[in-house]
């Protein structure tokens, strides 16, 4: 209990004792009153410092992108003296060198074209907020993203092996298990050598049950059991680590296939997403990869890893313009707290290093 709240609750005391107007059982009553609300300031204040600190993570990890393509464009805004051909040229290439692909350059200018016949905007300066505000309208995934962490849910995850899948399985597992869920995890990437060792590690972080089955074993085994489990426990998420074997895509989509099946059999109400872990210091080919994986599974959002030090940061905005598919997590750093929702605003804004309402640099 803090100093305020101390205070406080000897101001109860005191007038209780001297006008000896309130009961026993009443002072326990506000003094727990008090000590919840002084645990909710707490929980409040960690949560702001936590977004704080990611927000100045996510600033700095950003640089190498914002380099690639903030600065070029900034020389276009302050170079061009007036609006015209030449200015748009100028800013399609550096969009496209950045990595935000051809689709959503084209979407960004042509509403940045838009706003500045309606607004009649003459000083190419003037064009810097619009894209920005055009980047984040075009990126915004809205709260409806995040559905499954209010629903009994079964969560698949896939990903090539390198990109950071399993710890981003573990570290999602863990934001759900702070948020008081009751968390299975299947790991049923069974032909990975090493990957239910990892997946287990994480398991043991997080205090979330782990399935699993021998190396080598039918990843549609494991999610038999591990369905069946969450049901037993009551889970709220069912977390699924798959293999992620894009070369061989027609036993991919078998094994994809099953497990969908087992699912839909034994879990039928369950609230369902497939997401797919991408590496975004690939560029275009976390782009590849994606169209890939769209072909084998119905994928529901993306979650970008390893978004520290990459120039290829503008990949976030492609994928979402060019597949329709949104990005829900991103990832810039090794611990729990450096997987975060990913929000358009907090992203844009670090990516062009101005400050938000609620963001201290």
């Amino acid at each position: 209990m803090n100093w305020t709240i101390r205070e406080s609750a000897g101001k109860i005391e005191r007038r209780s004792m001297s006008c000896n107007c309130m009961t026993r059982t009443s002072q326990q009553e506000c003094l727990g009153i008090l000590e919840w609300q002084g645990a909710g300031l707490e929980r409040s204040k960690s949560m702001a410092e936590e977004k704080k600190g990611f927000f100045r993570r996510l600033v700095d990890g950003l640089t190498k992108t914002r380099d690639n393509i903030v600065s070029g464009m900034d020389s276009i805004f302050n170079g061009f003296t007036h609006i015209d051909e030449d200015f748009y040229e100028e800013l399609e290439e550096v969009l496209i060198m950045g990595d935000l692909g051809v689709q959503a350059t084209y979407d960004i200018l042509d509403k940045l074209r838009e706003k500045v016949k309606t607004q009649h905007i003459k000083e190419p300066v003037e064009c810097r907020q619009i894209l920005i505000d055009s980047i984040k309208e075009q990126m915004d995934v809205g709260e409806a993203a995040y559905e499954f962490e209010e629903r009994t849910s079964v969560v698949m995850v896939i990903g090539v092996n390198g990109v950071g899948k399993t710890t981003t399985i573990g570290k999602l597992a863990g934001k759900l298990r702070s948020q008081n869920k009751k968390v299975v995890l299947a790991a049923a990437d069974t032909f990975r050598a090493a990957a239910g060792e990892q997946l287990k590690e994480w398991a043991n972080r997080a205090q979330a049950e782990l399935i699993g089955g021998q190396e080598g074993s039918d990843p549609a085994a494991v999610v038999y059991d591990a369905v069946a489990a969450a049901k037993a426990r009551h889970a709220d998420v069912l977390l699924i680590d798959t293999a992620g074997r894009l070369h061989n895509k027609k036993n991919l989509m078998e094994e994809l296939r099953k497990m969908n099946k087992i699912i839909d059999r034994e879990f039928p109400d369950a609230y369902r997403e497939t997401l797919v872990v991408l590496d975004a210091t690939t560029g275009q080919n976390a782009l590849a990869q994606a169209k890939e994986f769209n072909e084998v599974a119905d994928i529901t959002g993306v979650i970008l890893t390893k978004m520290d030090g990459t120039a290829k940061g503008g990949i976030a905005v492609a994928i979402q313009a060019e597949l329709g598919i949104p990005v829900k997590y991103i990832g810039v750093g090794e611990t729990i707290d450096d997987l975060q929702k990913f929000n358009s605003d907090t992203f844009v804004n670090a990516l062009f290093n101005v400050k938000g309402e609620h963001e201290v640099c």
